[in-house]
Formats: structure tokens, sequence, C-alpha cells
């Protein structure tokens, strides 16, 4: 059957649900283990909006404590897993039109999380929707697990699986088309100590560790708005003094491509180093400034199949003397983790400062030959005619790696611009639609009845 005809007689009901769910500002407010909306109001809002949509056409659903849920359909001792999540980075500054007040411009559908991942989301729950609407039974139960906190910790989906079945195979749609089946692995860590220093008051930039910041401030307890202004004027920079604040506007992007974006952080930190005798400047512009790859602190790596190690300071707070940088790493297979931590430990011992690594996700990697990939692969070359676009690994951690044995794939064509995380974050209507067909086609041939 051709599903993208069928989905296409759907498309205006596609696009309104989701223009609704993308309004829900689904930012994470603050977590709350206690609460009954462990991860925010609007977090929250955005689960039971799925839910309530899944109940209203025919599923059953399963809500975990509202930390992550599940939709299903079909049965079957196996599970096939389509995992997605709700909750999205926040906005930011300077966007065209308001974030969470979805528009369709140019065909391209504008609002924070369209890519990332409330239009996948959608994608996929529309796909298993129109497979229940046509009466496609299925030998496996089809599992779309959502998850509420994929952009900061994975508490809700670790949460999940605490009671929860594994799925036995699954993928994400929370990347590109043809197929992600290798995945970085991804650590985070940080630099903290003091520096003994009055001119220095305070400095902040960034907020989360997966984002590249796009602002930075401070304050100083010496005027130096003369040379900072002539600073951002020789460089072509962008920034202002505002409320005896020095503020620095940089380009936001994901931590996974940090040389896509422009490190607010860096630009505020390389003007002071002219100006001030602070350890935790020097140690910035010593080993962290404008070096995506990690070539200042020697942990930088390359493998020809999963690419660069890159690296992303992306939370900087300072103030009353103490400090912490928070850094946010990603690395392909073949990286010398022990080495690679032992020349972080080396640059940190000279100032006196301490390296605590928070978190280490190991590199998840599927077999290019495996069943799995041949048969999503197909499913996507059936509805793109494309069969020579290769497929790929990515530096970016989706919910894939939460299953033994599950890729990413899709919705982002290849060959579009990545727009996760930055400002003006749009999905293409064709993509959207067409990875529809898509995930029909996947599932119908991993968990389908064939007649």
């Amino acid at each position: 059957m051709d599903f993208y005809k069928y989905v296409l007689e759907k498309k205006n009901l596609i696009i309104d649900k989701t223009k609704e769910l993308l309004r829900i500002p689904s930012v994470l407010d603050e977590f709350d283990p206690k609460s009954e909306t462990p991860f925010g109001v609007e977090i929250n809002k955005a689960l039971h909006f799925m839910l309530d949509l899944a109940r209203s056409d025919g599923f059953v659903t399963k809500n975990v404590k509202n930390y992550a849920a599940h939709i299903e359909y079909g049965k079957g001792k196996e599970i096939l897993g389509v995992l997605c999540h709700l909750d999205v980075v926040p906005a930011g500054d300077n966007w065209t039109h308001p974030p969470f007040s979805p528009i369709i411009k140019n065909n391209q559908l504008y609002a924070r999380g369209s890519s990332d991942d409330k239009g996948p989301t959608m994608a996929a729950y529309f796909a298993l929707k129109f497979l229940k609407e046509l009466n496609v039974e299925m030998d496996k139960r089809v599992r779309i697990i959502i998850g509420t906190d994929e952009e900061t910790g994975w508490r809700g989906i670790k949460e999940y699986f605490k009671t929860e079945e594994m799925p036995e195979i699954g993928f994400a749609p929370d990347a590109s088309f043809p197929l992600i089946y290798g995945e970085k692995g991804i650590m985070s860590f940080d630099i903290s100590g003091k520096s003994e220093d009055d001119q220095l008051l305070s400095f902040k930039a960034g907020d989360r560790y997966n984002v590249v910041p796009d602002y930075a401030e401070c304050t100083l307890s010496v005027d130096l708005k003369d040379e900072f202004k002539k600073y951002l004027s020789f460089n072509g920079l962008k920034g202002e003094v505002k409320d005896d604040k020095y503020v620095v506007h940089g380009k936001s992007a994901h931590a996974m491509q940090p040389n896509l974006g422009i490190n607010a952080a860096f630009i505020l930190a390389a003007f002071l180093n002219e100006h001030l005798d602070n350890n935790f400047i020097k140690y910035i512009n010593q080993f962290l400034t404008f070096d995506h790859l990690g070539e200042k602190l020697n942990i930088n790596f390359h493998d020809e199949e999963m690419k660069d190690f890159t690296m992303n300071p992306a939370v900087f707070e300072y103030e009353d003397n103490q400090f912490k940088i928070g850094i946010n790493c990603r690395y392909p297979r073949g990286w010398d983790k022990d080495s690679a931590l032992i020349n972080l430990e080396a640059s940190v011992i000279g100032y006196r400062f301490k390296l605590k690594v928070l978190s280490d996700s190991p590199v998840h990697y599927v077999d290019k030959n495996d069943d799995l990939v041949k048969v999503l692969h197909q499913a996507y070359i059936k509805y793109t005619g494309d069969d020579t676009t290769p497929i790929l690994t990515i530096g970016g951690g989706t919910y894939s790696r939460a299953l033994k044995k599950a890729v990413a794939f899709g919705p982002a064509m290849p060959g579009r611009k990545d727009v996760a995380h930055q400002v003006d974050e749009f999905l293409h209507i064709d993509d959207l639609l067409k990875a529809t067909a898509i995930y029909m086609e996947s599932i119908y041939q991993l968990a389908g009845i064939k007649e």
C-alpha cells in the first residue's frame, strides 16, 4: 500500500495537532521528585496532551508517575519501541516569531520543538494511528514511549524502565534520515574552584550542558566600559554594557556541533583576559576558548567512521570568587578516555582546581548489516527513492541508546540545515509528512502481520 498517499489525505489533521502540541512551552522548570509534576507543569501538560489524544483514538496507554508514558497498539510477546520526548530546551532570545506560537512560512513549521522532538513525535504517533485505522494487525506490541526529560538528565526514561519492559528493538524519531546507526559517547564534567581577585565580581553564561551559550555577562569592580566597547567594535561582536553588566551575545547551537555556534563566554573571557589577573579567566583562555576539538587540552581524537571528538564548555558560574565550568563532550569509538582524564586532571592541578565527572554515556552502535537497520533503510528508500545517501553516525544522543538495539531514524531529510536547539527552529512540512509514511512502513515491516 502507498502509505504516503494516505498521509497526504490527513495532512491538515497532522499539522493542526502538531501545532497544538507545539503551543505548550514544555521547558524544564525544576526537577522535584516529590511533586505530581516532577518536571514542571508545562511538561506535564504536554505529556497529558499526548495521552488524552491517544485515549481518544482508542489506544492503550500507561502513565508512569508523570515521568514518562507509553501508547500501545498490537499483541505479542515482543515489543517494538518508538522512543520520543516532549521536553524542549529553553527558547532563548531573538526569535523572528514567538517560539511557542507555531507558524508556517515557506512550507516550514517554526516553533521551539518543531524538529526536536515534538514534530517527530507527532509523525510517529500518526503513523501508528493510521495503521490502526487501516486495521493493520501486529504480531508485536508497538509502544510509542514518551519521555519528559531527554534534554537534561534522562530521569524520566530511567524511571520508566524501572518498572516497564525493555523493547527488543526500536527507533527514535529524533535525528535525520536515512538512518543513524551510531552515536558518540557523551560525557559531562565540571571544573570548579576559587580565584582570589577583587575585580571580577560575577560571570555567568549558559544553563544547559548540551547547548552552546549565546549570552554571557559579568560585573566588575573596575571601569572597563570604554575598553569593552572598543573590543566589541574592533572585532565586529555583539554586546553592550547594561545596568553595570558587561554583556556579550553569541550564537546558540547543539552541543554535538559546537562549531556551528558562537560561544559568548569565550568572547567575554577573551576580553577580560586582557585586563584582569584572574585564574578562572586564565584557565578558560589557556584551555577552552575557541577550541571545540579539545586540542588545547590534548584530548582531541578523530575516528574515520564517527569523526571528531568535540567539546562544549556550556555552563559558567562565578560569584564571590567561587566558580564552576560545566563541559559536555562527544567522543567517538577509539577515544582513549583514561588518557584524556589524566590530561584533564593535569590541566586543573596547576590552578588548584577540581575536576568532577558528572555523567558518561558510552558509544551506542548497531551493526550496519543488522536486520533492523536494513528494514528501516528500505522503508526510507521506498518513499524517497534515495538509495545513494549513506547511513550515518552522529555526535548527538537520542533515546535510541536507552535500548540495546535501536537506532535514530529521521525525520530531517538529507541536506537539511540542523536547527535543533537554535533560534527560529523549524521543521519542513514535507519532511513531517514523508516521515509519517516512512514510520508507517517501518512499523508495518517490523511488527505488522503480512497477509
